[in-house]
């Protein structure tokens, strides 16, 4: 067996703690038109035979009543303000969910350590896997809240369909993230100081040798103690730049889904711009080179007066939640809105160009360059009125400091 260390070595049975879901044979509670498609032009194996939605709902819900609370690991001493993006404060509880067709799924809060895999895993061979980024924080109303889960679980359920998996019941998902901030509530930085940011993933666990989808699959959430995306900080404004030979997807491929094969390929164009000074790369349409796409591993928005476009959801670009609430906030603010191309002239013309997403958050771009011109949006160093706007307006709602009158919040405490 191989043991996938996920930071270092803990007792895997230590302080486990029972939240399970027997929904046997089931995919999730609602196949996307992804998976129906896959259904219909897959020959029949395990994953296409499940229960009722209802029954599936009933026994999710059933598993996940409340759990007895038990004290957990101390928390290491954190400095707050000096909090940055990484696994310096990983919490010690995460929970891990396991798929059959015999059982359905079934899962447990345990302490953060090791998964066991054969080398002959999906994942390790083929690359079976889906992820999601998500958060937790402190509010004004002195609680813990949670942005728009249920989207983290459609959106997983999407991407699981893609890639031929079962995706956790939604209420599953949402259940075992809620359970996860419960018990790790001392990592959760004070309001304003940082977030918890929680990161559920689906894998093809089970071994297998000839390309086909796993036999068994893992579902896993851990989380961390975090800051600021970007070096810089929140809202300082970042430097980025155009690519110009590799792109990140393309028309007919993957490049709408979460998957975790998206991302290190981006790897080599990123880590050559930060040795140049930039903060992250824009990447550019496959078949034109001529329309923006998005960063790396965020959406990315124009301003121009009182109009603020975003690249359309075409297959090549991420369905971002923070994206799709910024679209949100923007129009009723009275900003007209529009999911279009962006010509990189056009961008270059703009008054101001952000970007998004659920680690960044909102982040005001300083500068673009193209082909060693570079084009600075601004005054050096001072982000744009208009981002700074919608930041404070998603973060106000994200904490609870003004009335939540779209149903984003998700309380957990």
């Amino acid at each position: 067996m191989l043991q996938l260390d996920l930071q270092r070595p803990l007792a895997a049975s230590a302080g486990r703690r029972q939240l399970q879901s027997s929904s046997r044979n089931e995919h999730h509670g609602m196949p996307s038109r992804s998976q129906q498609h896959i259904q219909k032009r897959s020959k029949p194996c395990r994953l296409h035979s499940m229960p009722a939605r209802a029954q599936a709902q009933a026994q999710a819900e059933a598993s996940l009543a409340p759990v007895e609370q038990k004290p957990s690991r101390t928390k290491k001493n954190i400095t707050w303000d000096t909090l940055g993006f990484g696994l310096e404060h990983v919490a010690p509880t995460m929970y891990v969910a396991e798929w059959s067709p015999e059982q359905g799924w079934k899962g447990e809060m345990r302490a953060y350590g090791p998964l066991q895999l054969d080398p002959s895993a999906q994942v390790l061979n083929y690359g079976q896997s889906v992820f999601e980024g998500m958060k937790a924080q402190r509010s004004a109303q002195d609680r813990i809240v949670l942005f728009r889960p249920h989207q983290n679980a459609a959106r997983m359920a999407e991407g699981a369909g893609r890639l031929s998996m079962p995706a956790p019941p939604t209420d599953l998902f949402v259940g075992a993230v809620k359970q996860l901030v419960r018990e790790n509530q001392d990592y959760v930085p004070p309001q304003g100081k940082g977030s918890l940011y929680i990161r559920p993933l689906l894998m093809g666990s089970g071994g297998i040798l000839g390309l086909g989808p796993a036999p068994s699959y893992t579902f896993a959430v851990f989380c961390a103690a975090v800051g600021a995306y970007f070096k810089g900080g929140q809202m300082t404004p970042i430097d980025l730049v155009v690519e110009e030979h590799f792109h990140r997807a393309a028309p007919g491929g993957m490049g709408g889904t979460k998957a975790a094969g998206n991302y290190s390929p981006v790897l080599t164009t990123q880590l050559a711009a930060k040795q140049n000074g930039y903060a992250d790369v824009v990447y550019l349409d496959a078949k034109t080179d001529t329309y923006l796409e998005e960063v790396s591993s965020c959406n990315i928005f124009t301003v121009k007066g009182k109009h603020i476009k975003t690249p359309p959801l075409q297959g090549t670009i991420l369905p971002g939640i923070t994206r799709r609430s910024i679209l949100e906030l923007a129009e009723s603010r009275g900003y007209t809105v529009g999911e279009a191309p962006i010509t990189l002239e056009e961008a270059l013309q703009a008054d101001e160009v952000f970007t998004s997403g659920t680690a960044v958050v909102v982040s005001p771009v300083g500068s673009l360059t193209h082909k060693g011109q570079k084009t600075q949006f601004g005054k050096p160093g001072i982000p744009g009125p208009v981002a700074t706007e919608l930041y404070g307006a998603l973060t106000d709602v994200q904490q609870e400091k003004v009335k939540d009158s779209y149903g984003w919040v998700y309380p957990v405490t």
